[in-house]
């Protein structure tokens, strides 16, 4: 690990507007006033979203209240219908999923997403691949030296995130061959190997027996120690109150509270929308 480090609307509406109201630099990524209809269907309705830096957000709610689909936007896969995505200091609403990938903001998904045919080392590799061969073809054959440094930094570093992830002794193997505790791993290993700056996680803990959920508590942290910041959907309450300094709450398309875990239990709203 070291290793890793080193190399109700009118209850939504006040807490939005208390959102908005942050510094910006208090905040990794700043959703305002986004909407996103298909066709007659509001998936979202004027949310206002803005994660701290150096936390763990929860994002919480029932099925069908929008996280899903807030996470495609803020990752890039959806356009919202109206409203901002802004990440860096910048407005991003525009740019492609892949821009805001090599910008630092990764993403892991419901599904698992893991590259079949290729070893566990060779998809945790494949997240660091965009920065290029530094020469090709040609710098491989030769050995040249900005080449072989380049490739001995990419080992390194997928090395030390398959150690911290607990995947070395899997390394070799094909990642359609894992279980699915571990090709989850795969899949969070691959997401923040190149370092990111916002990691969105997507129902990380499903599939997952209580130790591998303790493993992945673990991990998260040492993620969250590096300097990247988190956001997390998942329906298991416990690991959300365990890992998430906030939480917020979606019904409907919009947010309906923002809490600690501490006070989580004690929001009416949030026990009438969600918890009962």
């Amino acid at each position: 690990m070291v290793g890793w480090r080193a190399l109700s609307t009118t209850a939504g509406t006040a807490d939005q507007q208390r959102v908005a109201s942050e510094g910006a630099d208090s905040a990794v990524l700043r959703a305002v006033d986004v909407s996103v209809r298909f066709g007659g269907v509001h998936a979202l309705q004027s949310v206002t979203f803005a994660p701290r830096k150096g936390e763990v957000t929860g994002l919480i709610g029932p099925n069908g209240a929008g996280k899903t689909t807030l996470f495609d936007v803020i990752s890039g896969l959806c356009t919202p219908t109206t409203g901002t995505i802004h990440y860096g200091g910048r407005d991003i609403t525009s740019q492609s999923a892949v821009w805001r990938a090599r910008h630092g903001l990764r993403r892991t998904f419901q599904r698992q997403q893991v590259f079949g045919q290729l070893t566990v080392e060779e998809n945790v590799l494949a997240g660091y691949e965009w920065h290029g061969g530094g020469g090709g073809l040609f710098a491989d054959v030769l050995r040249l030296p900005g080449r072989t440094r380049l490739e001995r930094r990419r080992r390194e570093r997928a090395m030390a995130t398959l150690e911290m992830c607990g995947l070395l002794a899997v390394r070799a193997k094909p990642a359609d061959q894992l279980p699915i505790g571990l090709a989850r791993m795969v899949e969070l290993a691959r997401a923040v190997v190149d370092e990111p700056t916002l990691l969105l996680l997507d129902e990380p803990t499903s599939g997952l027996d209580a130790q591998e959920m303790r493993n992945l508590s673990e991990v998260l942290e040492a993620v969250r120690q590096s300097g990247c910041s988190i956001i997390l959907v998942e329906h298991d309450m416990s690991f959300v109150m365990t890992v998430s300094d906030r939480i917020f709450v979606l019904e409907l398309g919009r947010v309906i509270a923002e809490e600690t875990p501490a006070t989580l239990h004690a929001s009416e709203i949030v026990r009438y929308a969600y918890l009962n």
